[in-house]
């Protein structure tokens, strides 16, 4: 195939993932919405049935990574915490080093059947876009303003309501509070220095306070902090659109459980624990750099095939009447109409670029170049 033949078939590939995950997702908020009638009849019922309508959505996405492109993800833990994950309440602590970690962190919930309950701390913007954060709407999310003072008291309220939470979940934090770029990292030591803390090589240095509401909030309903490290083998560098376009990838990821009762109760011996660590963190990082690998077995937990059915089922659902509507347009003649859907074209497409920019790390938040000047939390 030449290559404009090559790029042509990307792009409608592109187009069409898009128009299904886009069309489908509405669908689902539009169906959450009027789920809200539950709540004050059966909120347990209410939240069950949103954790099956947010799998509709995500479960798109780790399809993506897990079949589209066919990326491998390599689990590193110890055996015995092996059985025990989708089986108990966790809080997840994720690096936040490349373009697709979340989505690397959804599928980790995936492969443990926890993908439709898995909550994060998300910034309350998100909670207003559409799909991926009416959808957090619906599921509980916990969204912060990043701005402590103002959060604490929310960010508590909300870990609270989670308590009585019918289904497993994971709660995946990261503490770095931002994804790392070498301007950040810069920063963030400087921060460290000032404060007489130790630098870190390859991490920025953990925002305690949030850290800290979320231990206190969830004890006694959440068993284990499951530390997460996660990367990516022959120094491959990720990207959303690398997965749209196919591109397979070589995770590896490494995760420690650490039951609950091993993180102090009170706040400041919980900053130290976390900032203890986060050192740990490094030196793993470290090793894996040297030695490419984690000090732990190796398993690859299996694909579930929910993720692909639930995709088929959607493309099934809307892909004939799109190409229908195609159809009559192009027997129509109409030049109006043709124009019509080329300008539909041209806005789908840059919404995709724009879903895409979304995740870039050089476009990414400027949330932590200013740390010197602002408080950690």
């Amino acid at each position: 195939m030449d290559i404009i033949g090559f790029l042509k078939s990307q792009f409608i590939c592109h187009l069409l993932i898009c128009y299904i995950f886009i069309v489908s997702g509405l669908i689902i908020n539009f169906i959450q919405l009027f789920t809200l009638v539950l709540w004050p009849i059966n909120k347990q019922l209410f939240r069950k049935i949103n954790c099956r309508l947010a799998y509709c959505i995500s479960s798109q996405m780790v399809m993506l990574l897990e079949w589209w492109s066919g990326t491998d993800c390599t689990l590193y833990t110890d055996p015995e915490s092996y059985h025990k994950y989708g089986k108990e309440n966790a809080i997840v602590i994720l690096n936040h080093n490349y373009e697709i970690d979340f989505l690397c962190g959804w599928n980790f919930c995936e492969r443990f059947g926890v993908l439709g309950s898995s909550k994060v701390l998300a910034k309350k913007e998100l909670s207003y876009v559409p799909i991926i954060g009416w959808m957090w709407y619906f599921l509980e999310i916990v969204f912060c303003k990043r701005k402590w003072e103002e959060d604490r008291k929310t960010v508590m309220q909300s870990l609270l309501n989670l308590r009585d939470y019918p289904e497993k979940f994971w709660f995946l934090i990261h503490c770095e509070g931002t994804r790392f770029t070498e301007q950040k990292h810069q920063i963030s030591m400087q921060v460290a220095e000032a404060k007489g803390l130790p630098k870190l090589k390859y991490h920025l240095l953990p925002r305690t306070k949030g850290f800290a509401v979320t231990v206190q909030s969830l004890r006694n309903v959440v068993s284990a902090v499951y530390d997460s490290t996660l990367n990516f083998r022959n120094n491959e560098n990720p990207t959303l659109l690398g997965v749209l376009n196919g591109k397979k990838y070589h995770a590896d990821l490494y995760v420690r459980r650490i039951p609950l009762e091993e993180v102090p109760e009170d706040e400041q011996e919980c900053s130290k624990w976390l900032h203890k660590l986060y050192q740990e963190k490094d030196a793993f990082q470290e090793e894996y750099y040297r030695t490419g690998t984690y000090p732990a077995t190796p398993i690859v937990p299996p694909r579930r095939p929910w993720t692909l059915l639930n995709w088929l089922f959607w493309a099934l659902l809307l892909l004939y009447p799109l190409f229908q509507l195609l159809i009559n347009m192009v027997s129509s003649g109409s030049s109006l109409t043709l124009a019509s859907f080329a300008f539909v074209i041209i806005v789908a497409s840059v919404g995709v670029r724009w879903m895409i920019g979304v995740t870039e790390i050089n476009k990414g938040s400027t949330y932590g170049n200013n740390d010197n000047k602002q408080k950690q939390m």
